[in-house]
């Protein structure tokens, strides 16, 4: 099974509620609002700012924003921001693999090419998308919708 990390997850719903909110907001504004633990939080939004994707500002009034319009950012840059590069394989990252049988695995081809799919179907997510309601983009092929719509 593949799946996201809790932070990567927890980043998505945080950078959601920003939207929502749209103005600057504290860590413990954003635990209580998510109900996500405060210590969490803080580890997410420090890590978003790195990833340029908030800014950080300091003072009485101090707080953290979103550095882009929600229609800009991607649930990709999130998780990317959080967890790393998305790999659905170790060799399906660009650089070489500590796998033995890279120099002739006839799949490596193939992992790069289904990972750069779900890298392209997260990055298509914006933020926008998710705060908007229910989801407007449909990710099965043309012939899978007519399978569906079939039945």
């Amino acid at each position: 099974m593949i799946r996201l990390t809790n932070l990567a997850d927890y980043a998505v719903v945080l950078m959601c509620e920003m939207v929502r909110i749209d103005t600057k907001v504290n860590a413990q504004s954003l635990s209580d609002a998510t109900r996500v633990p405060n210590t969490t939080v803080a580890k997410i939004l420090n890590l978003l700012t790195r990833a340029g994707l908030l800014t950080s500002h300091r003072g009485l009034h101090g707080g953290f924003a979103l550095a882009e319009e929600p229609k800009n950012v991607s649930v990709a840059d999130i998780i990317e921001a959080i967890d790393g590069p998305i790999a659905m394989t170790h060799c399906s990252e660009e650089q070489n693999s500590d796998c033995s049988f890279d120099e002739i695995c006839v799949m490596r081809p193939h992992w790069q090419s289904i990972n750069g799919a779900v890298r392209s179907a997260l990055a298509g997510v914006k933020l926008n998308d998710l705060v908007a309601g229910p989801p407007a983009v449909n990710f099965l092929p043309a012939d899978q919708k007519e399978n569906i719509t079939a039945s």
